[in-house]
């Protein structure tokens, strides 16, 4: 299990650091300090790898953001949601899957991996969010609140916006008053 860990924690450290097209297997297990074996044994292929990477980190930012989002008052919880989303959202994770996404567009196979992992991602956001806001939150809200942080996210890599605190507070205070009256 440690060897597996090593290697899934340094995918997303290269797929965020190098991209997608610089990531190469040899590399992911030189930086989990693994041998090549090893990381075949438990990854026989890149995109198997990269997808379980960003899969795995998905689980456990779902899991910290859970465990976070417990410990709030009630009447915080709408506006502690997106301060506890943003980082998660702003964060090697996302910019991970996003060299996943942005290669899939060309590589078939990884297109099909990256929709699995994307769909499962967003089934569990969508019961996540049915569950901490039971009966108040519209269909749509989280497809809204992730396209609305992902595209903050997006304008971060080319400089990011000089707006985004201001977009945050202000999406932050319609999430208190569509969940908290």
């Amino acid at each position: 299990m440690e060897t597996r860990h090593k290697l899934l924690s340094a995918t997303i450290d290269c797929l965020y650091e190098l991209g997608y097209a610089n990531t190469t297997t040899p590399e992911i297990a030189k930086r989990a300090k693994v041998s090549r074996g090893a990381q075949l044994h438990h990854f026989p292929t890149k995109i198997e790898l990269v997808t379980t990477a960003v899969e795995h980190l998905f689980e456990v930012r779902q899991r910290e953001f859970r465990a976070a989002f417990a410990d709030l008052p009630r009447a915080d919880r709408p506006r502690a949601a997106i301060d506890l989303l943003w980082p998660m959202i702003s964060g090697p994770a996302f910019y991970a899957w996003l060299e996943l996404l942005i290669a899939g567009r060309t590589d078939k196979t990884l297109r099909a991996a990256v929709r699995r992992v994307t769909e499962k991602f967003r089934d569990t956001v969508q019961k996540t969010f049915r569950e901490l806001f039971p009966a108040k939150l519209p269909d749509a809200a989280p497809a809204f609140t992730f396209a609305l942080l992902e595209g903050l996210a997006l304008e971060r890599i080319v400089g990011g916006s000089p707006l985004e605190r201001d977009v945050l507070d202000r999406f932050k205070l319609l999430a208190q008053m569509v969940v908290g009256g």
